[in-house]
């Protein structure tokens, strides 16, 4: 019998490849134009309104400590849902969907410890591919501080 696939939106960061399940991914549209959004977390860079929806923007580079760096006319922002709210994820580029066994996962703990963001890893032949746990990206400090935020704005 074979192991269960596992279908991820691979997508890049300065050369790191990243990915988010299928499963909560929306849409996948154009980088365009940010509103600030007082307040919050260091991670989110303002919201979009996308067809009367607000989606804060989330600049995975700030988690990983990578250089900031301006949007670009060719960058592109993932529309998925966590359990709380809606999240457009910042990617510079979006490779596509890939599937992969699940016997080919790894546990992110025993690579990288301390970041709860990740679900697990996969290495492949182009690198290793950090795999996302949206309900686990912000802390519980940072979640409080974008739902206020998101309360205060008008």
């Amino acid at each position: 019998m074979s192991a269960p696939v596992t279908q991820l939106v691979v997508f890049s960061l300065k050369g790191l490849r990243c990915a988010l399940h299928l499963a909560v991914v929306g849409r996948i549209e154009r980088a365009v134009a940010v509103s600030p959004l007082p307040r919050a977390p260091e991670i989110v860079l303002g919201v979009i309104n996308v067809r009367g929806r607000v989606f804060p923007v989330v600049d995975l580079r700030k988690r990983f400590r990578l250089p900031s760096r301006p949007i670009d006319a060719g960058d592109r922002l993932i529309l998925a849902s966590t359990s709380r709210r809606p999240v457009a994820l910042l990617a510079e580029e979006v490779e596509g969907v890939e599937s992969f066994t699940a016997d080919r996962l790894l546990a992110a703990e025993g690579i990288l410890p301390g970041l709860a963001c990740l679900d697990g890893v996969i290495p492949t032949h182009e690198g290793i591919i950090f795999i996302h746990n949206l309900d686990r990206l912000l802390s519980l400090e940072e979640e409080e501080r974008l739902r206020s935020a998101l309360e205060d704005s008008p």
